[in-house]
């Protein structure tokens, strides 16, 4: 599965298997990628989704 995102001119995109459950490491690089684009830390990231 492919996610775009868009904000302020800029563009994201990244990938995500289909495959059920995701790999704890899978998880891992998909949160750090999406805190590195968005210039905060994976622990922010992680306090905002639970």
């Amino acid at each position: 599965m492919r996610l775009t995102y868009s904000s302020k001119g800029r563009e994201h995109h990244i990938t995500i298997p289909a495959h059920s459950p995701l790999k704890i490491g899978t998880l891992n690089a998909i949160l750090e990628d999406v805190a590195k684009f968005l210039s905060v830390t994976k622990e922010e990231i992680l306090k905002k989704l639970f």
